[in-house]
């Protein structure tokens, strides 16, 4: 039954999740408005992030060092798998992008399928964020609002980097013009290294942050790739403050709509999606030229 204290516990929970995937959603936009790929294997380095962070725990016993090791592991496989691979079909159609990065997916997967089995793993949250707060109207368990804390960290810390860094600068004049960083001298190919990697480590960052919320499995990143692109599409490609807006709106419909049918929760979130793509083809803060 639907009450007063249901709906408020919902938003809450939308708003979470809406921060997560904004989290996520932040690194795959920065991908392809500089580089111009779909990166498919971004939900798997979710997963790597998730693993790498767990394996940290287990020995150290640290969240934080949990925390830096997931996020700084999947920033390194970013930045070799964009040396040795990605960077070879920049210039090749993009089905050629989507099939690479597709088949990097499933190499992932199954590698850490093949190490560490198919069972899921736990990460429990840190002593500090244990147990449940009481907010007045409702209780919340704590790590959840620590949660919400620490992805908006992480995303005013992305902020800063695109905006107030020369290298956010170039970023950001390489999503609009590549041509004309590299005649200005830049080095692309090195700026096109480092964005990957950047984008690699948020959806890494993202993965064992979450980890305390859902436990991590090989196959963890297939739902969370799927709402990634559906926000991509919402707020706007290449646009960071699409990302944000866009995950913030799908997390809120999710997670509403779970409280009435959690069977329709998808069903609604490709309807707003549709509904984007008819009123606004590029978005809702994406510029003209990324539709």
């Amino acid at each position: 039954m639907i009450n007063w204290a249901n709906f408020i516990s919902q938003c809450f929970n939308g708003l979470v999740l809406g921060a997560l995937l904004a989290l996520i959603s932040s690194g795959l936009t920065i991908i392809y408005g500089t580089l111009g790929v779909l990166n498919l294997a971004h939900g798997a380095m979710f997963m790597l992030g998730g693993y790498a962070g767990w394996m940290a725990y287990t020995y150290t016993g640290s969240f934080i060092v949990a925390v830096v090791a997931g996020a700084l592991f999947v920033m390194v496989v970013g930045l070799i798998t964009e040396q040795l691979i990605i960077r070879h079909f920049y210039s090749r159609p993009p089905e050629d992008q989507l099939l690479v990065t597709f088949g990097l997916g499933i190499v992932f997967v199954e590698a850490v399928r093949f190490f560490f089995g198919s069972l899921s793993k736990t990460v429990p949250p840190p002593a500090p964020l244990t147990g449940i707060t009481q907010l007045g109207f409702m209780v919340y368990p704590t790590y959840r609002i620590g949660l919400l804390a620490i992805i908006a960290v992480a995303l005013f810390v992305l902020y800063w980097v695109l905006y107030r860094t020369r290298i956010g600068m170039i970023v950001r004049a390489g999503i609009e013009d590549s041509v004309m960083v590299d005649s200005l001298g830049i080095n692309v190919y090195r700026i096109f290294m480092l964005v990957f990697g950047i984008g690699a480590m948020a959806a890494g960052f993202a993965g064992i942050v979450n980890a305390p919320v859902v436990s991590v499995a090989p196959d963890v990143g297939d739902a969370i790739l799927v709402q990634t692109f559906v926000v991509v599409v919402i707020g706007g490609v290449g646009s960071f403050p699409g990302a944000i807006l866009g995950g913030l709106i799908a997390g809120e419909i999710i997670s509403l709509t779970s409280m009435v049918n959690p069977a329709y929760s998808y069903v609604m979130l490709f309807v707003a999606m549709t509904l984007v793509l008819v009123l606004r083809p590029r978005g809702l803060l994406g510029s003209v030229g990324r539709e």
